[in-house]
């Protein structure tokens, strides 16, 4: 697979370099796309929440389309690296924040900002997606009243389920990627 491009914005063209060994599972560009003309223009001056972050692919994308600012968060070094390399590359790390940690270490804080959309897109087939909302819900403030939390899963992962704070409003189907959109109740 070749390494992801940020498709549209400032940035526009540009290559990302891949995280190294094979941790992570980068969004297709065809994806990323799809997702960013649901966004459409609120993605402008938005605030962006990219756990489980892996190249910043989503979160890059967000900054060159005018967001306002993007935190980066993953656990694994070598993404944190990337991520900061393809900030760098991009010209785009004046309004990023990159932070090496547990997204559920994270989740458990004080709310420090809250994010007009939250991404989700952990490795896959261990949960981790259901345990990230379920750790949402019990610290919902993360999330604008009127934000997003989007998750990104291969649909043989999905399962209805239930929040307190949150429901699902949508979902959208590429091939082996299921995008799920939760809002607050």
């Amino acid at each position: 697979m070749s390494n992801p491009r940020i498709i549209a914005g400032k940035a526009r063209g540009h290559r990302l370099q891949s995280v190294p060994g094979n941790t992570t599972r980068p969004i297709t560009d065809r994806v990323k796309e799809a997702l960013f003309n649901i966004l459409g223009s609120d993605i402008q001056d938005a605030d962006l929440l990219d756990l489980f972050a892996g190249t910043g692919s989503v979160g890059i994308e967000a900054l060159s389309r005018g967001a306002a600012f993007v935190r980066f968060v993953d656990n694994n070094r070598n993404a944190i690296a990337t991520i900061k390399l393809n900030l760098t590359h991009t010209r785009l790390d004046e309004h990023a924040e990159v932070m090496l940690i547990d997204a559920f270490a994270l989740l458990r804080r004080p709310v420090d900002r809250q994010f007009d959309y939250i991404y989700v897109a952990p490795p896959q087939y261990k949960g981790l997606w259901e345990r990230t909302l379920l750790a949402l819900d019990t610290n919902p403030d993360w999330l604008a009243p009127d934000g997003w939390i989007i998750v990104q899963i291969d649909p043989v992962e999905y399962q209805t389920k239930t929040y307190l704070n949150f429901q699902e409003f949508d979902q959208r189907r590429y091939g082996s990627t299921l995008l799920v959109f939760f809002e607050r109740r």
